[in-house]
């Protein structure tokens, strides 16, 4: 199994967040951030229908909420665990908090940004770049997608 046994603990708070956003009809998907210490700093889930905010996804929640927690913008000892691929702006917003690792469950090849269609967080280009474990407890984060666009389609 990709990463550590931490990672996948922690996936499962994520995935538990991303289930919480099924409440208001937004896509399941939940984010947690995690310091070096192996504290919760910061959860999130997307919540772009509840509060009408199209920056509202699970990851710049989870981002911001670590950030308030600690009093600082820099999460530069942080890791940040995800349910799905990050897109572009979350991938930046990453980048930007120099988040220095990062945990995804399943893969989004149509808007992923972390190596499946793009690549920011590894950019070169980039002042910051952030370690990518991929694959944790992938086939759980994709089912919860999956059924849930598959309920939407109906």
């Amino acid at each position: 199994m990709p990463g550590t046994d931490d990672d996948a603990r922690w996936m499962a708070l994520a995935l538990a967040e991303a289930q919480c956003a099924l409440e208001t009809s937004d896509v399941p998907v939940g984010a947690v951030v995690v310091g070096p210490d192996g504290v919760l700093l910061g959860r999130g889930r997307n919540a772009r229908e509840a509060t009408g905010d199209p920056t509202a996804h699970a990851e710049l929640v989870a981002l911001r909420a670590a950030a308030a927690t600690l009093g600082r913008w820099r999460l530069d000892a942080c890791t940040l665990i995800v349910t799905l691929e990050p897109c572009v702006m979350c991938a930046g917003a990453a980048v930007l908090a120099r988040i220095p690792r990062l945990v995804i469950g399943a893969w989004d090849p149509k808007a992923g940004a972390c190596g499946s269609h793009w690549d920011v967080v590894r950019d070169r280009r980039l002042n910051h770049r952030v370690e990518v474990v991929g694959g944790v407890r992938e086939a759980e984060c994709g089912d919860l997608l999956r059924d849930f666009f598959a309920r939407h389609r109906e």
